[in-house]
């Protein structure tokens, strides 16, 4: 069954625009348990929102898993994970943290609740939602 999912990162670090230049990524570099255990349930095929942090604050397009949970190569130490992304389409226009503040029905999202983890679970309404927005 297809699960729905967010990341976040800073565009600074490695923006939308980079990630459709390189076409496919290696989501890693996670150091949080919680991200990592959401990382190691994403099944290839799952569906994810990219959302840009800090700076624009803003979900800009939609990518999709291609690989499932590996050892992130770039981990020194611990048991870390990381996951295979390729970019899908980019959103015809960002949908704004904003935005997603005023939906009634995304108040119970991790996006809002625990706004510090980097991969979060979404439901298939509220990722379709977001994507409507």
């Amino acid at each position: 069954m297809k699960k729905y999912w967010l990341v976040k990162q800073e565009p600074e670090a490695y923006s939308w625009s980079d990630f459709a230049r390189d076409g496919l990524t290696s989501w890693t570099g996670v150091r949080n348990f919680q991200a990592r255990n959401n990382l190691r349930a994403m099944h290839k095929g799952d569906a994810v929102l990219y959302y840009h942090s800090v700076s624009d604050k803003a979900v800009i397009g939609v990518a999709e898993v291609t690989r499932e949970a590996f050892p992130d190569p770039t981990a020194q130490e611990g048991d870390w994970s990381a996951v295979e992304l390729r970019p899908v389409k980019l959103l015809k226009k960002p949908v704004t943290l904003e935005q997603i503040k005023a939906e009634p029905k995304l108040q119970e999202i991790a996006l809002l609740r625990n706004s510090r983890l980097s991969v979060q679970p979404l439901g298939k309404a509220e990722f379709e939602l977001i994507c409507r927005l």
